[in-house]
């Protein structure tokens, strides 16, 4: 069935386009265009002068609706509902540190749902290779260095869908392990390190592309001590992934993020469990946690565990921080895609897959679809 939505805002690549219509045909973009002449359609939407956005992209999420994805396929379909429903249409399903065994376990099952289901596109191991002072919600216990037997023994469970991995550099074996993972295709991102900006540079230069939620579980920015945040912002090979719930990074700063690195700021969730249900007690990676006014914490030690947010919602802060439009919907759409080799999501240029979010003007989610269909 072929679906035509006008009257919208496209905003799309870096640009906005004032009173334009967008066909969706095949499951693909079939037509685009401004003004009153356009095609018909077997469904005609109305976009009421809001946004017409790609389909939103997390490359790092936990949960949501009360479900952790560590928990098995049900858990996994139980978040991704909640988090479709807000806009991301395609996800990539974070798994916390465990054992070798069960994080290998994890990830084939991750691979399996990932064969039948294009909207999730694999999984995020983050962890276990992670520095034991900047552990943040890691059970330190299964904390270790990265060895050949383990980096092998990973990327056989997942069979090709692991997208990511996160790992302090800085670990003995970590750089041996940066060649391997990268050239199996998987996008390596310094993390919960203890690393200084010239380890950090170190990690760049043998393969790291991606900076795992910047600022948070890292050595932070001191002017005679600038850490991997700068690293990151002044290399063009490097995303960096900010949480932008206004609790991990403050909003003002995220806003000069934005501008100090143009086109490679990747907003991501962080999300777990409580997403989307509420205050409580939660459990994330056999660790306790507590919620309280949407703010989660380890209930032991009070470190920050994940947040409760949603991609709309994070767009929602990001601009109204100051951060342009097309840029903010940049980060949630394009920028997370290319991070982990999926340029062709993140687009709704002719001939792209047809995952779009129609927003109203208070970037509120009005509809969703996903390769055309409504979500």
């Amino acid at each position: 069935m072929s679906t035509l939505v006008h009257s919208v805002r496209l905003v799309d690549d870096g640009r906005i386009t004032d009173d334009a219509w967008v066909l969706f045909d095949g499951g693909r973009v079939a037509a685009r265009g401004t003004g009153a002449e356009r095609p018909d359609a077997d469904e005609i939407v109305d976009g009421g002068d809001g946004c017409l956005t790609p389909g939103f992209i997390d490359i790092h999420g936990h949960g949501g609706a009360g479900a952790s994805y560590d928990d098995g396929p049900a858990a996994i379909a139980q978040g991704r509902a909640l988090h479709r429903s807000h806009g991301t249409t395609r996800a990539v399903i974070s798994l916390v540190t465990a054992s070798i065994e069960d994080l290998a376990a994890r990830a084939a099952m991750v691979a399996d749902i990932a064969e039948a289901d294009p909207t999730i596109l694999g999984s995020h191991l983050e962890g276990p290779f992670l520095d034991p002072g900047h552990k943040g919600a890691h059970t330190e216990s299964l904390l270790r260095a990265p060895d050949a037997a383990a980096v092998t023994a990973l990327l056989a469970a997942g069979r090709g869908t692991i997208r990511q991995i996160t790992l302090a550099p800085e670990l003995p074996g970590a750089h041996e392990a940066i060649a391997s993972l990268v050239a199996e295709g998987v996008a390596v991102a310094i993390g919960h390190t203890d690393a200084d900006a010239p380890a950090a540079q170190r990690a760049i230069e043998a393969g790291a592309t991606i900076l795992t939620h910047a600022f948070n579980a890292m050595p932070g920015i001191h002017h005679r001590s600038p850490g991997p945040v700068v690293a990151a912002l002044r290399d063009d090979r490097v995303t960096l992934e900010l949480i932008a719930d206004g609790v991990h990074v403050d909003l003002q700063l995220i806003a000069v993020a934005f501008a100090a690195a143009p086109g490679r700021i990747a907003l991501v969730t962080d999300a777990m469990a409580a997403a989307g249900a509420g205050d409580g007690r939660y459990e994330l990676g056999g660790l306790e946690v507590t919620v309280e006014a949407g703010v989660a914490r380890l209930a032991g030690g009070g470190s920050i565990a994940g947040s409760t947010l949603t991609q709309d919602d994070a767009l929602r802060r990001v601009v109204a921080a100051g951060v342009p439009l097309a840029q903010a919907v940049h980060a949630v759409t394009a920028a997370p895609a290319r991070a982990i080799g999926r340029a062709d999501l993140g687009s709704l240029g002719i001939g792209a897959i047809a995952d779009a979010v129609l927003l109203d003007a208070a970037l509120e989610v009005q509809r969703v679809w996903i390769a055309g269909s409504p979500a």
